[in-house]
């Protein structure tokens, strides 16, 4: 799945008056308008964009200085409303806002306007100055309902207007923000395409700006946290996932940052865009869900007693022994079968009537015993 979160919108904005409840004073009213031919040029870029196979597209509404409850108003509804829909293809709104001098001391992230911010699903920031840029990692990068999660730069211009601290990059790399480039420098865009992005510089200069700023962002950065987009106004500045990752390759990213640069770091910044309206950028109440446990044996005395007495026996060594005794004697201690034993060896053991083997006691109930014999004798 690759993303692509740069689609420039650019309505033609339409100059009102209205008629204030105080008598002698009248307000004046901004209106943007979609023409039939802006919404026909969309449909084409939308078009080609899901034929290079992108599944996620933006549309990008650029706002200058700083937002004006009075004066903002929300393009993206009206156009998401005129599109056809696609199966397979998300649509989302992505609000940039083009910080310079005037907007210093406030451009709108405030909590005021967070009723305004939130059917936006993206927030994105350019900083054209040192008070911005450190604003924009520092505080703006911070999870809260106007959280600001890409930090988009001016890489056409003839030099960055600040200098690239590695501590600032971190702290916004750390605190969840991204650093955005735009492929559509490195093509050599027209000049309506680039003042729309707050660009100013144009032709063959803009593209070396372009390969000089981004190796820059890409050395500060170590390839992590770095997401491409397009940016472009015109169907032929689009290019696939797989030419945009062999442009990455050349700024020196590796190819599995410059994968993650279109498909998995975008991916984890929609999710972290998600937080902006929850508590604390807390997403849910985590459910501590454990496995089961596998079967184990019942291991209780009645069994162990049961495995104990199906136990095969060992073979004895008295069987050989008794082997050769007649059905009618049997052995009833350790003496009488070593002897029975050695008589079986030297022949001289017979039976008598009464049931017990000459030469060894009798087992009979009588309380009268025989004097034990010495070997190989027959008792009379």
């Amino acid at each position: 799945m690759y993303y692509d979160l740069n689609l420039p919108v650019a309505a033609h904005e339409v100059t009102g008056a209205s008629q204030s409840k105080k008598k002698g004073k009248q307000s004046q009213q901004y209106v943007f308008l979609l023409t039939p031919a802006q919404v026909a040029s969309i449909e084409a870029r939308v078009d080609l964009l899901v034929h290079l196979g992108y599944n996620v597209i933006a549309f990008n509404q650029t706002v200058n200085r700083k937002i004006d409850p009075k004066t903002h108003a929300d393009i993206l509804n009206t156009l998401l409303s005129q599109l056809k829909s696609r199966s397979g293809v998300l649509f989302l709104k992505r609000l940039t806002i083009v910080l310079d001098e005037g907007s210093e001391s406030g451009f709108g992230l405030s909590s005021a306007n967070t009723a305004l911010l939130d059917p936006y699903d993206i927030i994105a920031l350019v900083p054209t100055t040192t008070a911005t840029f450190s604003s924009a990692c520092l505080t703006h990068s911070l999870p809260s309902p106007l959280t600001a999660h890409i930090i988009s730069l001016q890489l056409t211009s003839p030099r960055l207007p600040f200098h690239l601290k590695q501590t600032l990059v971190r702290t916004a790399i750390k605190n969840g923000a991204v650093f955005e480039i735009n492929y559509v420098g490195a093509l050599g865009e027209s000049a309506t395409s680039s003042s729309a992005l707050g660009v100013s510089d144009t032709g063959l200069s803009a593209k070396r700006n372009w390969w000089a700023s981004a190796r820059e962002v890409v050395r500060v950065t170590k390839g992590k946290g770095i997401i491409v987009s397009g940016g472009a106004l015109a169907v032929e500045d689009y290019r696939g996932p797989r030419d945009v990752q062999n442009l990455m390759c050349l700024l020196g990213l590796a190819q599995n940052f410059a994968h993650d640069a279109s498909a998995v770091t975008p991916k984890s910044l929609l999710m972290r865009a998600q937080t902006r309206k929850t508590y604390r950028a807390v997403l849910s109440e985590p459910n501590l869900v454990f496995p089961p446990t596998p079967h184990t044996p019942d291991l209780t005395l009645k069994s162990t007693e049961f495995s104990i007495r199906q136990a095969p026996q060992a073979p004895s060594n008295d069987r050989a022994a008794t082997a050769d005794l007649p059905s009618n004697i049997e052995p009833n201690n350790c003496e009488s079968k070593k002897r029975i034993r050695e008589g079986s060896i030297s022949g001289n053991i017979t039976p008598n009537p009464s049931g017990s083997a000459e030469g060894l006691p009798s087992h009979s109930t009588s309380n009268s015993s025989r004097r034990p014999q010495k070997k190989g004798k027959l008792v009379a």
